[in-house]
């Protein structure tokens, strides 16, 4: 290490040439604010010299062009995106996203520590540095049925694995405020440590209660005055803009210079032809430069201040000692990368091809038994019935209640309210579970949409019209090993395979963006009117989110945090 101090120095100093001069643009500096024109020297993984001129081994011309530090996404689920972490590190890389705080929280729940393992084996190869968290919640509640349970004593190994950061976010936040003594222990080996949370709508004295045990960021927040207590009370904000949940806007009344060591950025679930068609946290910088957020404000908390808030020291600005994670954009305003620079390597096609595949892992995790059309009936019964109400956008669902028609002894949907189905199905070779209720939001007239991918617990979920058409897509879906899978009138119009654990394909990213596009069509030819019904559809099961889901084991009052009837 001396000799590479020894380089380092000497080409900060000027005496030896850098290894790379960036030379001609200008670089933002995120403690002033201001844009500087300076050469950016780097040596090896580092940045060596800003504020001055500069000779190097390898120069590159920018002129006309700023130099702002890579951003980091603080809280993403890889398996969200379909793709394996080595095909979404040569997706995301390229538009500056060099690094990633992941949760494999989703795989975790179908496959336990080999899910967890499989993504630490893959952050070792990729070139983007993909930081994991252990997935706190494995089953996410009692109120599910997981393929797998990871109490403490099978996190514990991996605490000091040189890519892993701390515990993941704790979505059992009614397990915690009431103190339950599986999350107690949980907290208790990571006190000292980092610890993320999930606490959609929690305020007050339980909000307090929440954090006293040492959990500081939330990505949660659905409003300003939300993420403004939790601000107060020490939580740092990370502003959420997935495919599903979008809180961008929402939150942009707090994105301020005043605020912004306090924020940081995050996707939670992003996939590709959202990727392709709008970008990443790219998309989220100039969303908010559009719409008025200081430039200073957006760009720390894409970088220095999501850095700070999960210990990461090295990153995050450009200056000197700091790792060269560095992006060329044309200008803030765009923020279009031009050159990708990931720990001092220029990102190119041949960097990517240096990585050491890893073999996939849960390639046949759909262990679901048939099912037929009758098995989707619903007993008719007096008064009103429960009903999931979606919000386009949000993953937040309502409690509401109808009055649906009767067809003979089994209760019907009602169109004109645009009521339709819904059905989870235990696909994990467990129990066998089967739970049917009623959605409303997303315009389907005909057919049905299902998936393996459903959180947390990741069952079997079919929304449709017909009972026929769930029954097939439901089966198809075992005959695929996993995915997404549209029908129309006994018929399968677009599917796409997940074979890794039901939740990622073993394909180019290229070629899942494609079959996204036709998947989607699909869809909206049933007369789905949601931009992402996939990923809504994936929500419907998550029971630590307000307010009705379902599992495989019935309606959840997420509320109550109980199962209804």
């Amino acid at each position: 290490m001396s000799e590479m101090l020894e380089r380092i120095i000497d080409q900060g100093v000027g005496r030896a040439p850098a290894d790379i001069v960036l030379k001609g643009g200008r670089f933002f500096d995120l403690v002033t604010g201001e844009l500087i024109a300076s050469d950016i020297a780097i040596c090896g993984d580092r940045i060596v010299g800003t504020y001055g001129d500069y000779e190097g081994r390898e120069e590159i011309d920018i002129t006309g062009h700023i130099v702002v530090p890579g951003f980091i996404d603080t809280h993403l689920h890889i398996e969200s995106s379909l793709v394996t972490p080595h095909e979404f590190d040569r997706c995301v890389l390229p538009l500056g996203i060099t690094t990633v705080v992941c949760d494999p929280h989703e795989i975790a729940n179908v496959l336990g520590t080999e899910g967890i393992q499989f993504f630490l084996d893959s952050a070792t190869e990729t070139i983007m540095d993909i930081r994991v968290q252990l997935s706190s919640c494995v089953p996410a509640t009692h109120l599910e049925t997981a393929g797998a349970d990871l109490p403490i004593e099978r996190l514990v190994p991996f605490r000091h694995h040189p890519k892993v950061i701390g515990l993941a976010e704790f979505m059992n936040f009614p397990g915690v405020v009431h103190k339950d003594p599986v999350c107690l222990a949980k907290l208790d080996a990571f006190q000292g440590g980092h610890i993320d949370g999930h606490a959609p709508l929690l305020s007050g004295k339980e909000l307090n209660g929440y954090l006293a045990t040492g959990i500081r960021t939330d990505h949660e927040c659905t409003t300003a005055d939300e993420a403004l207590e939790k601000i107060r009370k020490g939580m740092h904000i990370l502003v959420r803009e997935g495919s599903v949940s979008k809180d961008l806007h929402a939150l942009m009344p707090i994105i301020t210079e005043r605020l912004s060591p306090y924020l940081a950025l995050c996707t939670d679930d992003r996939n590709p032809l959202d990727i392709a068609e709008q970008g990443h946290l790219d998309h989220m910088i100039r969303t908010a430069i559009a719409a008025g957020v200081e430039p200073l404000a957006i760009y720390r908390a894409a970088s220095i201040s999501a850095a700070r808030a999960f210990g990461l020291r090295d990153r995050g600005l450009v200056a000197p000692g700091w790792r060269a994670d560095i992006v060329v954009i044309d200008s803030l305003e765009s923020c279009k990368a031009e050159i990708v620079f990931s720990g001092g390597r220029r990102v190119t096609d041949a960097l990517f091809a240096t990585r050491k595949p890893v073999e996939p892992v849960g390639l046949d995790s759909v262990k679901a038994g048939q099912v037929k059309a009758a098995d989707f009936a619903v007993p008719f019964a007096e008064g009103q019935t429960s009903v999931i109400g979606v919000l386009p956008g949000k993953i937040i669902t309502e409690h509401r209640r109808f009055h649906l028609p009767a067809e003979g002894n089994q209760t019907g949907i009602d169109l004109g309210q645009d009521i339709i189905k819904v059905a989870v199905i235990e696909r994990h070779g467990v129990n066998g579970n089967h739970a049917n209720g009623f959605v409303q939001g997303f315009g389907l007239k005909k057919g049905a949409i299902a998936s393996t991918v459903g959180h947390d617990s990741h069952n079997i979920c079919v929304v449709g019209v017909s009972d026929e058409d769930m029954a097939i897509a439901a089966n198809r879906l075992g005959e695929i090993k996993g995915g997404f899978v549209v029908v129309e009138d006994g018929k399968v119009t677009g599917e796409i395979a997940l074979p890794v654990a039901g939740l990622m394909s073993l394909e180019p990213y290229e070629r899942v963006r494609d079959t996204l596009h036709h998947l989607r069509q699909a869809a909206f030819a049933l007369g789905a009117t949601l931009e992402e019904p996939f990923l809504q559809l994936a929500f419907l099961p998550l029971p630590v989110i307000p307010h009705l889901k379902i599992s495989d084991r019935g309606l959840v009052d997420v509320d109550k945090f109980t199962l209804i009837g």
